[in-house]
């Protein structure tokens, strides 16, 4: 399933034809012509404020622009018989209009649910939205295999980073549009790191106030002007400028035609500022033409539909000041629209759309669409440094906490390489010097979010993988592999914790874990009704792909339907626990089934 981003295709309602659109289609393309079958899911608003454009007009719009025929679904609710059945015509199914339904903003779980049913991959390619908490692009993941990033997304993320982390003296923010109360964290990351703030909307008004300057009631913010002096004082504290409008072109309230320029502390009562006064633009194009890198972000509007030529001439200074080597980055789709109109020289200017999505990096937030992703570990393995073997089979414990299972283990089993992944990293420090107490070359610990970096660090480990344990909380047990652990099969296994009434498998097929088709699944627990949800459960989400197994090597039921003894002889902490008061293990064992 690939969220796509719709505002590449959309402006104001009508259907683009852009060269730039085409990048946006690369991972559908990429996907298709790797023999995927792709469900597109986006949004789109309303063509000139009225009725939304049908499914099937957006579904052709589609097929021109990627010369594949795009068939377009039946709503989204139960819609997966009829998927299944318009894919075997077609190798793109577009669903309905996702801004019709309401749970797409409230991330509902079950709409999530519905939306990705019959879904193995996950490919967001919607980095406009990253900024919100969607169905779409946050609560699928927990329903996907695996949930990655699509090329769109991927440069736009990239283009932003280098756009945001390059630094160039003179710095200089140049802040367009309102609502400091919501921005003021941001602020003072870019008062904190710029070397000059320029306002040029309706923030401006809010400093004006601050500084004791007279400001109609209807400017303000309220408690905006306590907000607006913590950053006059952090700027002092730096010595740096906060350029504020010198003078406004203002309208006459009676007669909306009559213009005039005013001062800024002589605002007359009748008259309303429209746009950037000349003394306010000459102030700013003196700043701006000593500048190596400016963020431009945010419209050159004071509340008015009306303007002047403030936009134009401020877009005119930038332009000179790219001539002149400045690194350029222009933000918001208003800000994006007038520097187009004139001639900068490309390799000096960034341009991004969405407005939220910078804001929310500014303030020193995650972007959730980015954070719900799959996670590769930032970090170069040196296997050949960590086991005097690395071809030989890995064990790895996921959530391995104080490391003593996953230490026992590997002072008994020399032939093998335990590896243990735990996101506490005292206990991490704890386990490596216990590693190099004991003199082991053949066990490791890392510090790491194992449901996101797993699939990253196990792909780059030399030699096959033979267990996999997730531990979470100490109280049920679940192993998934091929054949018992001395018999190092090549298969893959799993032994994991679960100690929830409620079990819900999700973040093991998302984490890539048992992605696997050729694995068993073990499941194990003290209390036989949470070993029977366990069992359903897993069935449920293994879509059809595992049944219980009744011919496997060492499996032996009772009459009710539980094996008698546990077929890996690996043995935890509590499992033993449990075995040495007395009380009964319920177990079963399921396998890959036939024809999957």
């Amino acid at each position: 399933m690939v969220r796509f981003d719709s505002t590449v295709l959309f402006k104001e309602g009508q259907m683009l034809e852009l060269k730039s659109v085409h990048r946006a289609f690369a991972s559908i393309k990429y996907l298709c012509n790797a023999g995927a079958k792709v469900v597109i899911v986006t949004d789109w608003g309303e063509p000139n404020g009225s009725t939304r454009l049908p499914t099937q007009s957006v579904a052709d719009y589609l097929s021109k622009f990627l010369q594949v025929k795009v068939l377009a679904a039946d709503g989204i609710y139960g819609r997966v018989q009829s998927k299944q059945q318009k894919l075997e015509t077609a190798d793109i199914l577009l669903l309905e209009n996702l801004s019709v339904y309401k749970e797409e903003v409230a991330n509902c779980p079950i709409f999530s649910e519905k939306l990705s049913s019959g879904i193995d991959i996950f490919v967001n390619d919607a980095f406009s939205d990253s900024h919100r908490i969607l169905a779409s692009t946050v609560g699928v993941v927990r329903f996907a295999h695996a949930s990655v990033a699509g090329f769109h997304f991927e440069e736009e993320l990239l283009r932003l980073t280098k756009a945001l982390e390059i630094i160039k003296r003179p710095y200089i923010a140049v802040i367009g549009g309102g609502n400091l109360m919501d921005k003021s964290s941001a602020l003072c990351h870019l008062a904190s790191h710029c070397d000059g703030l320029v306002f040029v909307g309706t923030m401006a008004f809010q400093f004006m106030h601050a500084l004791g300057l007279p400001v109609s009631s209807g400017l303000l913010e309220v408690g905006a002007a306590a907000e607006a002096l913590k950053l006059i004082n952090l700027a002092k504290e730096r010595n740096i400028p906060i350029l504020i409008p010198r003078d406004f072109w203002c309208m006459n309230s009676e007669n909306p035609k009559l213009l005039n320029v005013f001062p800024a502390h002589d605002l007359l009562d009748g008259w309303k500022p429209i746009d950037l006064g000349p003394k306010s633009l000459t102030d700013i194009s003196s700043l701006l033409s000593e500048s190596k890198k400016v963020l431009w972000i945010g419209p050159v509007k004071l509340g008015t539909s009306q303007e002047k030529n403030g936009a134009s001439r401020l877009v005119f200074t930038l332009g000179q000041a790219c001539a002149n080597g400045c690194l350029l980055t222009v933000v918001g789709r208003a800000a994006c629209k007038a520097i187009k109109e004139v001639e900068t020289s490309q390799s000096m200017q960034y341009c991004f759309k969405s407005a939220a999505v910078v804001w929310k990096i500014l303030k020193g937030q995650s972007l959730p669409g980015v954070a719900a992703l799959d996670q590769a570990y930032p970090y170069v393995l040196n296997w050949s440094s960590i086991y005097d073997d690395p071809s030989g089979p890995l064990i790895v414990d996921i959530g391995s906490g104080n490391g003593l299972f996953l230490l026992r283990m590997a002072r008994t089993w020399s032939s093998l390489n335990f590896l243990g992944l735990e996101i506490n990293k005292k206990l991490v420090h704890r386990c490596l010097e216990s590693v190099q107490k004991f003199g082991l070359r053949n066990g490791h610990f890392i510090s790491t979010n194992a449901t996101t970096t797993f699939r990253s660090i196990v792909s780059s480990y030399p030699g096959f993988l033979l267990l996999v344990s997730v531990q979470i909380q100490i109280s049920t047990k679940v192993t998934i592999g091929g054949e018992c652990c001395k018999g190092h099969s090549s298969r893959q296994s799993l032994t994991c914790f679960l100690g929830k009434e409620r079990i819900l498998w999700c973040p093991l097929f998302r984490s890539g874990i048992i992605s696997c088709l050729h694995m068993k699944v073990f499941l194990q627990s003290d209390i036989k009704s949470v070993a029977t949800r366990m069992k359903q459960q897993f069935i449920r989400y293994g879509r059809g792909k595992l049944l219980v197994d009744v011919d496997g090597i060492g499996v032996e039921y009772d009459g009710e339907g539980w094996l008698k003894h546990n077929p890996f002889s690996v043995q935890s902490d509590w499992e033993q626990h449990v075995i040495d008061r007395g009380d009964p293990m319920y177990r079963v064992m399921l396998a890959k089934a036939d024809g999957n």
